[in-house]
Parts: structure tokens; C-alpha cells; sequence
């Protein structure tokens, strides 16, 4: 694989939210606002280069049995050097953000990526996978947050863009939008928009049906009745 194709796989054809349905949890909590998911988008993708940089560096001297301690023991320094960044600079997205952003080290984005990328190719790749993926998470977590918070507040990253009824206007907000089963529906949708338009995404079923002739099916409906 190339730098070009780990670096827009991840954004358009294999989106690890759309295609995947990994780190949905952020997604349903902090996207009711565009610069909480912002942030998280920001501090997931620079977890991602940390840690797959750093385990494609190690990953030729780190023993098998051992690897996965490894990599989570990387991704959480990562994400605790990110959490007491926020907590000295950006006192009040910490504050919001509180518990989510100490989750990203058991989401399922950063984890999958160490084990099939960074375990497996060299430095340079690893970075393009990391910002590919960061990418299309945070186009996920974006878009979402622009439906939620326009819809659910009438504004965008706290600039009105709807005039509100109670202050003159002919916006009413949508309540709704700003509880956490919105974004799942919103996800839903889009995740049925892309594989409408790519049919090449949607799963097989685990099993293929049996379909019986009624010829075949004759028999059966003779014993059931006998047995009754």
C-alpha cells in the first residue's frame, strides 16, 4: 500500500466510523457541540501518530506475547499527555470533555490501527494511516456535530446562524437533536447513504438461506401434520 492510499482509504472508501462502526461512543456523547468534536477529533488523530509511530519503531524488538500490553501502555501515555494538556490550556474542553477524551485509549480506532497497521509496516506509512484514519473520524464527528448543534441550538461553534422565536426570530430548536440517540440516528443515516451508494460496503448475512421448492417442501408439511 502507498503513502496516498493509507492516507484516503480511511477517509472515503473504508471510513473506520461508517464502514467499521468504531468509536461510536464519542460520537453519540460530545457531537452536540462543533467544538467538542473538534477537539476530540485533534486529540484522537494525535494519539493515533503517537502511538503508531512509536510501535513501528519498536515493533521488530517487541515480543509477540507481549504486544498488545505494549501498545495500550503507549496509547494511554499518549492520551494522558493530551488530557493534562487540555486540563493547563483549555481548562473548560477539558471540563466537557471530562471522562471521553481518557477513553480513547480503549477506542477500538486507535487499538485496531496499532495491531494491523503500525505492527506491520514501517514509520512513514504508519503516520499516513494515522492521519487518513484521524481524517475520517473527524469528518464523522464533524458533520454530525454541524446537524446537531445547528438543528438542536441554531448556531455553530456558539455563533448564531438561526434566530431564535424567543429572541425575534422564526427558529424553534429541535431539543431532540441534542441527546445522544440523535447522533445514532444521524449515523445510521449516513452509514445507509454510503452503502447505497457503494453496495460493495454492505456485510453478507453470516449464512445463506434455504430455499425449498414446494415440491420439497410437501413432505415436510405431511410429517409436521402426522406428528400433531
Amino acid at each position: 500500500m502507498s503513502m496516498k492510499e493509507a492516507m484516503v482509504t480511511p477517509v472515503l472508501s473504508e471510513n473506520p466510523v461508517t464502514l467499521h462502526v468504531l468509536g461510536v461512543c464519542a460520537a453519540l456523547a460530545i457531537t452536540n457541540s462543533v467544538t467538542s468534536s473538534l477537539i476530540m477529533s485533534v486529540a484522537l488523530t494525535i494519539v493515533l501518530l503517537i502511538s503508531n509511530v512509536a510501535i513501528s519503531m519498536i515493533r521488530k524488538v517487541m515480543p509477540g506475547s507481549v504486544r498488545i500490553i505494549v501498545q495500550i501502555t503507549i496509547i494511554a501515555s499518549a492520551v494522558t499527555i493530551i488530557d493534562q494538556f487540555l486540563k493547563a490550556y483549555l481548562p473548560e474542553a477539558a471540563k466537557t470533555l471530562s471522562v471521553y477524551i481518557s477513553l480513547i485509549v480503549t477506542n477500538c480506532i486507535v487499538l485496531g490501527r496499532a495491531e494491523a497497521c503500525a505492527m506491520k509496516n514501517g514509520v512513514r506509512l504508519s503516520i499516513a494511516d494515522a492521519i487518513g484514519n484521524g481524517l475520517g473520524y473527524s469528518i464523522v464527528l464533524v458533520a454530525v456535530s454541524v446537524i446537531r448543534e445547528s438543528l438542536g441550538h441554531g448556531t455553530l461553534m456558539g455563533q448564531t446562524i438561526f434566530e431564535l422565536k424567543r429572541d425575534g426570530g422564526w427558529f424553534e430548536p429541535n431539543e431532540m437533536m441534542l441527546l445522544p440517540p440523535s447522533a445514532f440516528l444521524i449515523i445510521g443515516l449516513m452509514v445507509w447513504g454510503i452503502r447505497t451508494w457503494k453496495p460493495q460496503q454492505v456485510e453478507l448475512p453470516d449464512f445463506k438461506p434455504i430455499r425449498l421448492s414446494k415440491a420439497e417442501s410437501l413432505p415436510l408439511k405431511i410429517e409436521t401434520e402426522e406428528a400433531a
